[in-house]
């Protein structure tokens, strides 16, 4: 199977009236396993398509990829296959790999495999503390509507996660699909780090469902200083955000939302400077 959909024969039931059996469409959930060195590395659930990224992003969120200079190439082997090759003279990324570290994922766990607090906390190399990002409540409110626009597959079978990076006037730069959240914000980091536009200094991060604690991470890592979710936030989620300078928006929906930290960024009136 290959694609973002697939269609399904479905018995629909009404609440009244006559059952029909009609072709409906689903998003995609296949396995990808990333390797390295030859090696592999991890199995995650995702939904094909930007897999390069989404394998770049993995690295570079999870601390094993320092950079794409370290890289000589990413390429699919097959569909469900991504091999990494590292260059010539750099330190295997398989030696940066925890010995108690498990990388099998499933689409619905970001830090699946990690058995201690201490082995999920990954340090980034950027100080998203000190960007001297503003952004507008209207800004941020617009956000959600502008990322369901651009979300096709969701439109036609409801069943994916997004992440959207926003500019400083709040247009969109990239989205990404996926039935893993993590995957999602994962195809964004990637492409970020292959267009090299690391760190992400005053652009907001979207993600469409709640705002956990990888999440947190993922932003942390690619150097963007606000996350905002339509969703709640976890209290790791916040208690990580205010470790790392990082303003987490919830229940962005409407014309309200929840400023849980960084409150200094989110100011009435203000904007992100270009």
């Amino acid at each position: 199977m290959s694609g973002s959909t697939a269609r399904r024969r479905i018995l629909k039931v009404p609440r009244d009236g006559v059952p029909e059996y009609r072709a409906d469409l689903l998003a995609v959930e296949e396995p990808l396993e990333i390797r390295v060195e030859d090696k592999p590395l991890t199995v995650t659930m995702r939904t094909p398509g930007d897999d390069i990224d989404l394998a770049a992003g993995f690295l570079f969120t999870e601390g094993l990829l320092r950079g794409l200079d370290e890289v000589q190439q990413i390429r699919m082997c097959d569909e469900n296959v991504a091999a990494v090759e590292v260059r010539p003279g750099t330190e295997p990324l398989a030696a940066r790999v925890a010995a108690n570290r498990n990388f099998l994922t499933t689409s619905a766990c970001g830090v699946c495999g990690k058995d201690s607090i201490a082995s999920v906390r990954v340090r980034s190399a950027f100080d998203v503390a000190a960007d001297p990002a503003r952004v507008s409540p209207a800004v941020l409110a617009g956000l959600p509507d502008r990322l369901r626009e651009a979300q096709r597959v969701f439109s036609r079978t409801g069943g994916l996660h997004a992440a959207g990076l926003f500019g400083p006037d709040g247009s969109l730069a990239v989205m990404r699909e996926d039935v893993g959240r993590h995957n999602a914000v994962d195809k964004v980091a990637g492409w970020a780090l292959r267009q090299d536009l690391l760190p992400l200094a005053g652009h907001v991060l979207l993600v469409s469902g709640r705002a956990s604690f990888e999440l947190v991470q993922k932003a942390l890592m690619i150097g963007v200083p606000v996350l905002a979710a339509v969703s709640a936030p976890s209290s790791l989620a916040a208690e990580l955000a205010a470790e790392g300078g990082l303003t987490l928006v919830g229940f962005l929906r409407g014309t309200s939302m929840n400023v849980y930290t960084g409150m200094h960024r989110v100011e009435a009136g203000a904007s992100v400077p270009g």
